[in-house]
């Protein structure tokens, strides 16, 4: 392969995360040359956005850099407000927040009600009881935090021996009743190395499984309880909650996440002999309570009917203070809102953030949203949602048609400067937008950088002192330059 052509197909898959089509065998053959093709690359082809529209693009980029918004905004949200989950008061409070901020910005402010669910921590607390090489009156304390939806033990707990398996197949190859009355541990390591590389989605798909239906695969085998190794990469005895799940044909029985260093330690004292363990978890669920997804739209000046989304969650769990997940995207969201009305800039189409609620246990507040704004999904142009954290962001995730790609390489030359230049193509960008993505509607959403972030996620150390207010900014730039492009854009973007 020669350096031109390395160039060329790099550059294709980079920027339009794309090959290009085959031609039919009868069509006359219509390629241009390699030069065009990459001078092509380098201008970015035909543009859907005036040379004035794309100035307008990179004021609103460089004063993303240079703001102070969404850092401030994700500070009161974290530390003055703090856990934000479902149902909870500091929810109710974060709802309260969002809204007042964005009537100060001047946009038209909806609060839409969804009912969600309402799930408590309580005491959680493991300990062995008995196992190989013990001394004699003493126990040993085992690191974990119940997961989300657990139910309780008893509230004195329960004592029983600890079977350990790594993944599904050791599970299936326990012999009969091996699980009977015991808890059961199921240790799949979260894959560091792939986080490492950039891939810590893929690593996270791999391991979370387990988080997921481990409690209804132990049910099944008899177990008593279920515990998981935490889903993450920090190996500093951080506990990782986390939703669950049960159903309806097997008994619910209490779920809770292990430190990976006590993960393994369990695994090596199994491996030498029986091991007990005292365990005592008593969450509560409360009925559903009443809540409400922040919708705030900065109007279009031509077709306010026509929405562009852009939005993160503004729940959380309750370990830490979520502000990688997902405060900040919650606030460079606002922040696209912000920048607008600083610029004096109005758009085509009506901008709509969105602050959505409930994501973590279950996505209710978009499952609302998806009912009530059934009709109008032909006039939601766009949607935006970001929920990887706020680490540094190389290019724009979009789910849609191969030529959506192409159509965005000019905003992605804008968002260049920043280091955010790369396109690539996602079968979908968002848990609150996925219902949008199934419509049809274009969506989006920043590529970030995934090394650190599951570190962090769903544990106590999710707290705002992990931002990094450069990379926060870098965010907030693709937030508003993508959100203009779509809402400005003379045609929308191709569905």
């Amino acid at each position: 392969m020669t350096i031109a052509t390395a160039a060329f197909v790099a550059g294709v898959q980079v920027c339009a995360g794309q090959t290009p089509a085959k031609q039919s065998p009868d069509a006359a053959p219509s390629q241009p040359s390699m030069l065009d093709r990459l001078n092509q690359m380098m201008a970015g082809g035909k543009s859907a956005w005036t040379a004035e529209q794309l100035d307008t693009m990179g004021r609103l980029r460089d004063a993303a850099m240079k703001s102070d918004y969404a850092y401030d905004e994700l500070r009161h949200l974290t530390n003055n407000i703090g856990p934000r989950l479902s149902g909870s008061p500091q929810a109710e409070k974060a709802v309260e927040y969002v809204a007042g901020e964005m009537r100060a910005l001047g946009a038209e402010v909806t609060l839409e009600k969804a009912s969600v669910p309402h799930w408590v921590r309580g005491v959680e607390t493991g300990a062995l009881t008995a196992w190989p090489g013990q001394a004699a009156g003493t126990t040993q304390k085992i690191v974990l935090t119940a997961l989300g939806g657990s139910v309780a033990t008893p509230p004195e707990g329960l004592i029983a021996e600890v079977v350990v398996v790594d993944n599904w197949e050791q599970l299936h190859a326990l012999p009969t009743g091996a699980a009977k009355g015991k808890i059961l541990l199921f240790n799949h390591p979260f894959d560091k190395e792939l986080a490492a590389t950039g891939h810590g989605l893929e690593a996270y798909g791999n391991a979370v499984a387990y988080r997921g239906a481990g409690p209804i695969a132990g049910a099944a085998v008899g177990a008593v309880a279920v515990l998981v190794r935490s889903v993450g990469g920090a190996d500093f005895r951080l506990p990782h909650t986390g939703q669950t799940e049960y159903a309806p044909d097997v008994p619910k029985i209490p779920a809770a996440a292990v430190t990976a260093e006590d993960a393994e330690l369990l695994k090596a004292l199994t491996s030498q002999g029986p091991v007990t363990m005292h365990l005592t978890l008593t969450p509560q669920t409360l009925p559903d309570a009443d809540s409400y997804n922040v919708i705030a739209d900065w109007k279009g000046t031509e077709h306010p009917e026509q929405v562009v989304v852009v939005s993160g969650h503004l729940d959380s769990w309750d370990l830490g203070t979520g502000a990688i997940d997902d405060g900040a995207g919650v606030a460079v969201s606002m922040q696209a809102i912000q920048l607008m009305k600083e610029l004096g800039i109005h758009p085509r189409r009506t901008v709509r953030v969105i602050a959505w609620m409930s994501e973590e246990e279950g996505s209710e507040g978009a499952a609302a949203y998806m009912v009530k704004h059934a009709a109008e999904m032909g006039n939601h142009v766009g949607a935006i949602e970001s929920d990887l954290g706020a680490d540094h962001p190389t290019g724009i995730f979009y789910a849609g048609k191969p030529e959506l790609g192409r159509w965005l390489r000019p905003v992605a030359q804008v968002l260049d400067a920043n280091g955010a230049g790369s396109l690539e193509s996602a079968p979908e960008t968002g848990e609150d937008i996925a219902g949008m993505t199934e419509k049809g509607v274009p969506s989006f959403a920043p590529v970030q950088d995934s090394r650190f972030y599951f570190n962090y996620h769903h544990t106590a150390a999710d707290t705002f002192d992990k931002i990094d207010q450069k990379h926060l900014n870098e965010n907030a730039a693709i937030m508003a330059v993508l959100a203009y492009a779509l809402a400005d854009s003379p045609e929308p973007a191709t569905r």
